[in-house]
């Protein structure tokens, strides 16, 4: 052997003592990890996920600290130095990075069964934009090779899947039938307070009608602007309510057909 040869020999021997050495302090320090370990990831991911895990990973490692640093989804995403783990939503733009796939959430429309049995099963997606929608950004809806963006005003702005999640289930603030029963309740109710305003000033103002005399009679109501009242915003108020009264009892009886 050379002494070229013999010096290289020394060096591997030297290196592979060296490997050992911190296999060995690995596997000491495996069953109890002690430090601090970071880990950014979604909001609700932490709250939905992590937060559940702590009590148990705690009691199995109590030597090891956890720092979590939860980031909202509009936040940048991409990874620093100083954190350990990091999940993200979208692709890392540093492809040199170690990244494995973790299982994602399930992406749909979703709706509670008495806001379907009272407002109906979109058959477009264009009759979204009629629909109670809790979401954000844009909607990109896909069957097959076909992708659509349906316009969409929603009712609730926000990307956090726990308060999409409860809103969906809750019927959109609809409550299903006895809302609208309630809501019809409430028109009706309208419209005999509005009977009982007309038929008191009917009975108030002078003339043939006049059966309720008052001390200071109600002239006013012949004299503009106070004419408006009878003459434009009385039948408002009664087309109003009787516009809300029909397309109440129209929700209905397609809910009724739905059952």
């Amino acid at each position: 052997m050379t002494d070229a040869g013999r010096e290289y020999l020394l060096a591997c021997r030297r290196a592979l003592r060296t490997l050992t050495d911190g296999e060995e302090f690995l596997e000491a320090r495996r069953s109890d990890p002690s430090g601090t370990i970071k880990i950014a990831c979604p909001l609700t991911m932490a709250r939905e996920i992590l937060a559940p895990l702590l009590r148990d990973f705690i009691t199995r490692f109590p030597s090891l600290k956890m720092e979590i640093e939860p980031y909202s989804f509009g936040w940048d995403q991409e990874p620093r130095e100083d954190v350990d783990v990091f999940f993200k939503l979208k692709a890392p733009k540093d492809s040199v990075r170690r990244v494995r796939s973790y299982p994602g959430t399930a992406r749909g429309l979703f709706a509670s069964p008495a806001y379907v049995n009272a407002f109906g099963s979109p058959a477009d997606p264009d009759e979204l934009a009629a629909h109670r929608c809790a979401g954000s950004g844009v909607w990109k809806l896909s069957r097959g090779s076909k992708e659509v963006t349906p316009n969409i005003a929603f009712h609730v702005v926000t990307s956090d899947p726990g308060i999409n999640l409860p809103f969906a289930l809750d019927g959109l603030s609809t409550r299903g039938r006895w809302g609208l029963k309630l809501a019809s309740a409430w028109n009706i109710l309208g419209l005999l307070a509005l009977l009982n305003v007309v038929t008191r000033a009917i009975l108030t103002t002078p003339g043939p009608l006049n059966l309720i005399h008052a001390e200071v009679p109600d002239r006013m109501i012949g004299m503009f602007p106070f004419l408006l009242i009878p003459g434009f915003f009385v039948p408002l108020a009664v087309v109003l309510h009787v516009l809300a009264i029909r397309s109440i009892h129209g929700s209905l009886a397609k809910s009724q057909i739905s059952n």
